[in-house]
């Protein structure tokens, strides 16, 4: 129970702490310097920082369809928590069959996929979009969509090693038990 009630208060202080940072802040950091990612399923945004705290930059992004914590494959929740970037790869000629009617649809993630080391899960990434529409949305199986130009900004500025540190939203967290 106090268990709980530690990653609730925490969850919320740095729901806190990135809004804070993020609205309507300029990007003030230097992209070249920057140390780590903060994705916040709350508000769909992925907000790049510099070792000085400042943003260096601001992206709308897509999350999991379904709300709460990743438990298992398939689930189409987004995993929250502290990860890495694990590898960065060319998904130019990556394709994939969401399983909506439409088919195999070639490059629908962009240019890139960020693999993230999301322990005990695999697969998930930070990529782009056959589906811009989608952004801002609950629209992917897990992984962290953006726009591709987006996306192709950010792999200028990001590495492997970088901190990720994703947020849960209220409704996440209510949807796994910890607010009621």
């Amino acid at each position: 129970m106090i268990e709980t009630i530690k990653r609730v208060v925490l969850g919320v202080a740095l729901l806190v702490v990135a809004s804070i940072f993020s609205a309507g802040k300029p990007a003030d950091g230097d992209p070249a310097k920057a140390e780590y990612i903060v994705i916040s399923k709350e508000d769909f945004r992925l907000d790049l920082y510099d070792s000085e705290d400042r943003l260096v930059c601001s992206f709308d992004c897509a999350v999991g369809k379904n709300y709460g914590n990743k438990q298992c494959v398939g689930d189409m929740k987004t995993p929250e928590g502290e990860f890495y970037i694990e590898e960065i790869v060319s998904a130019k000629t990556w394709g994939h069959d969401f399983k909506d009617g439409k088919g195999y649809i070639p490059n629908c993630y962009g240019n890139w996929f960020m693999r993230l080391k999301t322990p005990p899960h695999r697969g998930i990434g930070i990529h782009g979009t056959h589906a811009p529409e989608s952004i801002g949305t609950r629209a992917t199986e897990g992984c962290i969509r953006l726009e591709n130009n987006d996306l192709d900004s950010l792999y200028n500025m990001v590495r492997v090693g970088m901190k990720v540190q994703i947020l849960p939203s209220l409704l996440d967290q209510r949807a796994d038990g910890i607010l009621e």
